[in-house]
């Protein structure tokens, strides 16, 4: 489990991935199975206690550590999560936001994370402030039924609160630490960011159908 505070901005040292389609064409086509990949990221902070089998969240995306060395730690991605996620689109050079899993005795800062990412939201504009900014997404509706304002949701793995929901969108304002250590702070119109939603409105739901159904 994750929180949804960044804890280092890492690097992209490689992604490899098998002959096929590139996995960054197939996040927007659920029908196109993607590669597996194999992905390189260097963090001096999330690897500096580090072992096989822990888990890393990487733009929100928890992936398992199958080694590391030299300040960088290495873990494969799965088609589904290529399919689901802007991973795929990663370069060598690519910031990223890491945080480790939460240990027993930590701080719940942000929400619940679980580094499940449910789909992607696109940038649509962003207005600065004296000192934040807003920024308004565009998502599909599959997304933002389980969108809230004043709730909480994971922007590549950054914990955010909602200002305003839509039916194809939604807000957040970014306040100068998340705008200074986290890849939000960068982004531009048209790009794409990670988005776990709250996995309570999953589980209402999901009860509530079931009850329904009965």
């Amino acid at each position: 489990m994750f929180t949804g505070i960044v804890e280092e901005l890492g690097s992209v040292v490689a992604l490899v991935r098998p002959d096929g389609p590139a996995a960054a064409d197939t996040v927007a086509d659920p029908d196109v199975v993607a590669p597996d990949a194999v992905l390189t990221v260097a963090g001096p902070l999330a690897t500096s206690d580090a072992r096989p089998g822990d888990s890393i969240a990487v733009d929100g995306v928890c992936l398992t550590v199958t080694s590391v060395a030299d300040g960088a730690f290495v873990a494969e991605v799965m088609p589904e999560t290529l399919r689901r996620t802007s991973l795929g689109g990663l370069v060598p050079g690519a910031r990223v936001n890491l945080e480790r899993a939460l240990p027993a005795n930590g701080r719940l800062g942000g929400h619940v994370v679980q580094g499940h990412v449910d789909g992607v939201a696109t940038l649509v504009r962003r207005t600065p402030g004296p000192r934040w900014d807003d920024l308004e997404f565009s998502a599909p509706a599959a997304l933002t039924r389980y969108v809230a304002e004043k709730g909480s949701v994971a922007l590549s793995g950054v914990s955010l609160t909602v200002t305003w929901v839509s039916d194809d969108g939604f807000g957040v304002s970014l306040i100068p630490t998340t705008l200074a250590a986290t890849t939000l702070g960068g982004l531009a119109p048209g790009d794409p960011v990670n988005v776990e939603v709250d996995v309570l409105a999953k589980y209402v739901e999901r009860l509530l159908a079931s009850g329904a159904a009965r």
